[in-house]
């Protein structure tokens, strides 16, 4: 019997010891949440979003590139083709449209989501990604007619 008390009583102080270091480790994390206002603070106030925010879309922010994020409406004539810069887009708006490139590659159509081969039809209102320079489109030779496209980014008639 007596062993028994003493094993019991081993255990129970076990177990006080443990939970002891646990509410001392959960007392230790609640008091760590660091002074108000300052960095460590996890909430913060809105003027201090709102200063983010404005920081954020402020024009300017972002640097690097010269291509234009608006869309320009060109007038593609019969016979001349429209060569579009790395990382353009292209949307043909009126007329049939067939895909130029320099080399054996095409065009990528992001509304289809397929590849575009030299000399294949561009569909209107497709949105036309060209992932490198020398390609771009022209006046189907069958159609006779102009092209008006939305372009955004670097281009040049030819």
């Amino acid at each position: 019997m007596r062993t028994k008390f003493k094993f019991l009583t081993a255990v129970v102080a076990a177990a006080g010891i443990v939970g002891g270091i646990g509410w001392y480790q959960s007392a230790l994390a609640d008091g760590s949440s660091g002074t108000p206002g300052s960095s460590s603070d996890p909430i913060v106030t809105k003027s201090y979003v709102d200063q983010k925010i404005a920081e954020a879309t402020k024009p300017g922010g972002v640097s690097g590139g010269t291509s234009s994020s608006s869309l320009a409406v060109v007038t593609v004539p019969f016979g001349q083709k429209i060569i579009v810069q790395d990382g353009g887009e292209l949307i043909v708006r009126t007329g049939k449209a067939i895909a130029y490139s320099e080399d054996a590659n095409g065009l990528s159509d992001m509304t289809d989501g397929v590849d575009i081969a030299p000399g294949k039809p561009v569909g209107n209102n497709h949105l036309i990604l060209f992932p490198r320079g020398g390609r771009g489109i022209q006046a189907d030779p069958n159609s006779k007619s102009d092209l008006i496209v939305l372009v955004r980014g670097g281009y040049e008639l030819r």
